[in-house]
């Protein structure tokens, strides 16, 4: 778990990097012919950014398989907030992979795609953007409840956890929380689950 959680968080974060390192500047406001100029100049720079975060996308799904597994194992009640925790990690990745597509797409497209069509790929990006951070609230929000309840992991991790899911519910911080407290989450549980921080309570036996 604690491979796939750091790949994950290192290919985010190296593929971030990567589209920092543009050769030139979009600002918030540009025309559809500003991007799709901009997109043709950054073709190479686009591609290997976005690649490499939505490879990130793919490993934080084998990462949130393998923890299902350990939220199954101590979701004692019926299993709800386990699967509701990887419905959750799987929307998250899924939008994940599609806020870069859009450039993604329009860089293979160059000499192909119309402005018109090139900004709005590049626009798009901001809706997933907001879905994925939505999305990401019911897995970090179920591990909070259940890291609570059970103490499968420490208190101070599962009361961290709970701070991103309200961060993430709170529209005009909630970027914060996807771009920072997600990345955080998912390396911080799989360094602590791997290590064996903390047992799992036993349920309490009534007395004969």
């Amino acid at each position: 778990m604690t491979a796939f959680g750091l790949v994950a968080v290192v290919l985010w974060i190296v593929g971030l990097v990567v589209q920092s390192s543009l050769s030139d500047s979009l600002s918030d406001s540009a025309s559809d012919q500003q991007i799709l100029t901009w997109v043709q100049g950054n073709t190479n720079t686009l591609l290997a950014g976005g690649w490499l975060f939505m490879l990130g996308c793919l490993a934080f799904v084998c990462f949130a398989a393998m923890l299902r597994n350990r939220l199954a194992a101590v979701d004692s009640v019926d299993g709800t907030l386990a699967r509701v925790a990887f419905g959750g990690a799987l929307a998250t990745a899924v939008f994940g992979l599609l806020i870069p597509a859009g450039d993604v797409d329009a860089a293979i497209n160059k000499n192909d795609i119309s402005a018109s069509a090139a900004g709005t790929m590049h626009h798009i990006s901001d809706a997933f953007f907001v879905c994925a951070e939505l999305s990401a609230i019911l897995l970090v929000g179920s591990v909070a409840l259940l890291g609570w309840r059970t103490g499968f992991v420490p208190k101070w991790w599962a009361a961290f956890c709970g701070l991103v899911a309200v961060v993430l519910v709170i529209g005009p911080i909630g970027w914060l929380g996807l771009i920072f407290g997600v990345p955080i989450f998912t390396l911080g549980t799989a360094l602590l689950l791997q290590r064996g921080a903390v047992t799992p309570r036993e349920p309490a036996v009534a007395a004969g």
